[in-house]
C-alpha cells in the first residue's frame, strides 16, 4: 500500500530497473488506495525464487487483489486464498468469484453515471450483496483517489474537467471482471480477519503469504478497518512456517519491529509521476532472492 503519494503510479528506481507501470497487466477492477501494481515484477521474482508452484498463496489483506490476480493469471502458484474484512470490498470479490461476474459486468456497462445516479446506487448498498458490490465499485470510481473509507468525497474536477466520470471506464471494468471469472476456480475468498486466517495456517509449509497491511502513517484516512496491532502482526509472522513477503511504509517503528524479530529488510526506492522519490520497506524471513539489493 503506497501511502505518501498513493494516487500516482510509483516505479522502483535506484539500483533496480525502473518499472513502467503501464507495462504491467492491470487486472483489478479497483483503483485501490495503496495498490501494488508497481511491485508485480518483484512479486514474480519472489514467487519464482521461493517455489510458488505447488503452493497456496494467502493474501490476508487483499484489498484490490492485484498480487492474487497476477499469481492466478500467470500460474505463479497453484491456488490462492484472498482475505478481506471490508464488507464492500468483500462483496465485490464474492460476487465475481461466486458466479455473478457477468451480472456485475453488465450492470456496470449499462449504468448511466451522474452524481445523482451514483448517490442513488450507493444509498441502495444495504439491500443485497449484489447491491453492496455494485455500490462499492461506484464509490471506488467516483471517490477521490478511490478511497472507500467513510467520509470520502466525490472527485471534483477530475481528469480534463470530467468530474466523477474521469475514472469511469465501464468496458475496461467489464473486461477485467470477466477475465477474473475465468480463473475463479483457482481462488478462494474469505470475508474475515487476516490475523485469524494466518494463525489457522501458520503450521503449513505449502503456503506463501503476501502481507500488505494498512500502514502506520496513512492507513487511518484510507481504510474502514485501518486500526491493527502492528506488533502482533510481526509476532504472528514470526510463527509462519511458510515463506512470506511483507510490505510497509518506511517507519522507524516498523524497522524496529522487523529487527527485533530477526527479519530481513530491504528499502525500495520509488518515483511517482510527480518525480518525487519515496521509499517503502520489503520485509521477509530471507530476501536473498532479490537480484539487486538496495544500498540503503
Amino acid at each position: 500500500m503506497y501511502q505518501t503519494e498513493l494516487f500516482e503510479s510509483p516505479s522502483i528506481v535506484g539500483d533496480r530497473a525502473v518499472v513502467n507501470v503501464a507495462s504491467v497487466p492491470q487486472r483489478s477492477p479497483f483503483r485501490y488506495a495503496g495498490g501494488k501494481t508497481w511491485l508485480i515484477p518483484c512479486i514474480r521474482e519472489w514467487l519464482n525464487a521461493r517455489g510458488g508452484k505447488g503452493k497456496e498463496l494467502i493474501e490476508p489483506f487483499a484489498g484490490g487483489g492485484i498480487v492474487s490476480l497476477t499469481a492466478a493469471c500467470e500460474n505463479l502458484v497453484d491456488r490462492i486464498t484472498m482475505v478481506e474484512k471490508d464488507e464492500g470490498v468483500a462483496a465485490v470479490w464474492q460476487v465475481i468469484l461466486n458466479g455473478e461476474a457477468e451480472w456485475l459486468a453488465d450492470e456496470i456497462v449499462s449504468f448511466q453515471l451522474t452524481p445523482e445516479s451514483a448517490r442513488a446506487a450507493i444509498a441502495r448498498a444495504d439491500e443485497s450483496l449484489e447491491c453492496r458490490a455494485f455500490a462499492t465499485i461506484i464509490k471506488n470510481r467516483v471517490n477521490r483517489g478511490g478511497i472507500l473509507a467513510d467520509g470520502a468525497s466525490f472527485i471534483k474536477n477530475g481528469e480534463n474537467g470530467k468530474g466523477i466520470t474521469s475514472r469511469w471506464y465501464p468496458e475496461t471494468l467489464k473486461r477485467r471482471i470477466l477475465d477474473i471469472a475465468q480463473v475463479r476456480h483457482k481462488i478462494k475468498f474469505i470475508e474475515g480477519d487476516a490475523f485469524e486466517v494466518c494463525a489457522q495456517n501458520a503450521e503449513r509449509k505449502d503456503v506463501v503469504y503476501f502481507i500488505d497491511p494498512p500502514y502506520v502513517k496513512a492507513g487511518g484516512r484510507l481504510y474502514r478497518y485501518s486500526a491493527i496491532d502492528h506488533e502482533a502482526l510481526f509476532v504472528l509472522a514470526s510463527r509462519l512456517q511458510g515463506n512470506f513477503l511483507m510490505t510497509y511504509d518506511n517507519d522507524d517503528e516498523v524497522q524496529e519491529l522487523a529487527n527485533r524479530h530477526g527479519f530481513d529488510i530491504d528499502l525500495i526506492a520509488m518515483k511517482n509521476t510527480h518525480h518525487a522519490k519515496k521509499t517503502e520497506l520489503l520485509i521477509g524471513q530471507d530476501l536473498g532472492w532479490l537480484k539487486i539489493r538496495s544500498p540503503c
